[in-house]
Formats: C-alpha cells, structure tokens, sequence
C-alpha cells in the first residue's frame, strides 16, 4: 500500500526545513493527485515528457523531487524508512555507487534490463542501472585550430600540449563531470601521471568556466579555441543555431576511447512500490529509452537504440569503459589532486 499523501508531505517538509536542501518537487500529474511512484531526482532535463508517456501506457503515475544528487543521498539516509522515495536517479555512475555502497538502494533482478544495459552501466547486484550516457569529449573553434593539429589530439593529455598554451577552458573544478573524468584518468594511469595531465592543462593557463554552455559560448566568441565538455550541451546549442561554430572531436580513439559518465537509477531500499519502480525502470531502457534521451541529445544505453539523428551526426566513437567503483571511491583523490596541480 503506498505511504499518504500527509505522510508524504509532512516528511519532506520537516527534512527539508532540517537540512536546508534546495530542492523542487514536480509531478507528471494534475490537480494535487498523489502518485504511484516518488522519484528523487538530480536529473533535471525533459523528465515530464518521458514521464508522462511512461504514465499513458501503464497508467502508473509518476512525481518527482528535483536537486543535488549529493543532497538528496543525504536526505534519503537521513529519511530512512520513513523517505516517501521509491527511485533516487542521479546524473553520475560514481553517485550511483556511492548510493549503492552506503546501503540505500534494493537489489533489482532483472533479465529485461540486464539485456538491456550494457554490463559496465549496470551495478553487478542490480542495485541501480544506466539510463543515459553522456560523453565528455573535445570541443573546438574551427576557424582557428587547424585540422592537422586536432587530429593530433587524441588524448585527454595533449590539451596539455604546448602549442595550446592559453588556447584552452575548461569546466571548474568542482563540477562532478570533471571530477569524475580526472577519477577516470587516476585509474586507467595512476596517481602520478593523471597529476602530471592535470598540471599540463594549468601550465597551458586553462581558462575555467562555471559551466558548459559558456564554455561552448567562449568558444563561438573567439575566447578561447578548444576545450572539453559534454556532447549533447553542444547539440542543444547547434539545435538552437545550426550556424553555432563549434565543432566536435571524439577524444582518444587510438588510446582508451572517449571518456562517458551516465544518468542512471536504482529503486530506493524498503520501497513498498518495488513491482511498478522495476517496470519504470525497464521501460526507460527500452521502450521508452528514446523518450528519455533525446529531447536532451544524450545517447541510449541501449545498443539496440540509435541516437536521435541531431547527435548521429556527430558519428560514431570507441567509449572508454564506465568503472562506476572508480568514479566514486576516486572522488576524493580526484578533488585533492585538481587542488594540488592549482587547477582552479
């Protein structure tokens, strides 16, 4: 039986009040009507379009809680029992282990999803799968790098290059795309070079930016002429202005592939909606897939889906391997190492 609509609102109030957190609730509802399945939410893009076509074809309604995917795994261990949440969906594979690992997601068995999910996007117990991926890769200024010279960039590491000395922005340190991409580099090279990476792209007078959209912004303004940022932000600026000059490069194709990090979910620990959570989540990653994925350009998780065709053009890459263990358990070396190299 769900939990009321009061116990509903009167634990999110109260816990919201305690901790302060800034978060939004939204419904694919009308009217005040309670759901069928509570979502905590960091994913903050197009969720009422997939959500409501998931609510007309099995007539399971769906609300969601938007905010920090940091904040609302503190909220939901601080809820515990009492949380309202059936499903947490996060926007990063290391968030999802995390979750996983501090005891707040139930086990899925699934055969629909794991034939669905590719085996590095999915937890091996089935505590939470990928749903979206995203790839975090070079972006570039066509009038002002020469083909030759991105051709040559075939690694993360050769934006440390000399010749790309003040040429270079990035995005600031404390967002979780670049933690995680610099969690991803200490595990495939160690420590020590992924500090020596690191220090190349400060000696080149990185210019860092608060986010993607002025990265890419900077970028088409002549400001700087390469850098690296997640693919579907410049999707959405070539969906806004198809004359929009900036081009993109898929990163590292001869070395480990380019670097993806994934929006993903698992059903919340104790969820009394665990049956209509479960279907949710198989439908996202097949029939629904799409729906999901590209009003935000991202790319299906599953291989049987093809990109929406804005994103195809951009064609096809070798992806470096999802090590969502590495992502989270490096976190902490990855902030400390980007604060050593100076890289702020």
């Amino acid at each position: 039986m769900k939990r009321s609509a009061r116990t509903v609102r009167t634990v999110v109030t109260a816990l919201a009040t305690a901790a302060t957190l800034a978060v939004t609730g939204c419904s694919a509802l009308g009217g005040g009507e309670e759901a069928d399945l509570q979502i905590y939410t960091a994913r903050h893009y197009d969720l009422e379009e997939a959500f409501a076509a998931f609510t007309d074809e099995t007539g399971i309604s769906v609300e969601f809680l938007s905010g920090d995917d940091a904040e609302l795994l503190e909220r939901l261990k601080a809820e515990g029992d009492s949380t309202p949440a059936d499903i947490f969906m996060t926007v990063d594979a290391g968030m999802l282990w995390n979750a996983a690992e501090q005891g707040v997601l139930e086990p899925v068995s699934s055969d629909v999803l794991d034939a669905a999910v590719p085996e590095d996007l999915r937890d091996p117990d089935g505590q939470w799968y990928g749903l979206a991926m995203r790839a975090r890769t070079v972006v570039y200024d066509p009038e002002s790098v020469d083909p030759a010279d991105i051709d040559a960039v075939d690694t993360y590491e050769a934006l440390g290059d000399p010749q790309w000395a003040g040429r270079v922005c990035m995005r600031d340190e404390t967002a979780s795309y670049t933690q995680s991409l610099v969690a991803s580099l200490i595990d495939l090279h160690g420590r020590e070079k992924a500090l020596e990476i690191v220090e190349g792209w400060v000696a080149n007078d990185v210019q860092i930016m608060s986010n993607d959209v002025e990265l890419l912004e900077a970028i088409d303004a002549g400001g700087c002429d390469i850098g690296i940022s997640n693919h579907y932000y410049l999707a959405r600026m070539l969906e806004e202005d198809p004359d929009f000059d900036v081009e993109l490069f898929w990163a590292s194709q001869e070395g480990d592939g380019t670097h993806v990090n994934i929006s993903g979910a698992g059903l919340v620990e104790g969820t009394e909606s665990a049956p209509e959570a479960q279907q949710l989540l198989e439908w996202l990653a097949t029939d629904g897939q799409s729906a999901f994925v590209d009003a935000n350009h991202e790319l299906p998780v599953n291989p049987e889906v093809e990109p929406e065709p804005l994103v195809a053009s951009f064609g096809e890459f070798d992806r470096m391997p999802v090590d969502a263990q590495a992502y989270g358990a490096l976190n902490s070396d990855a902030v400390e190492l980007l604060d050593e190299a100076g890289y702020r």
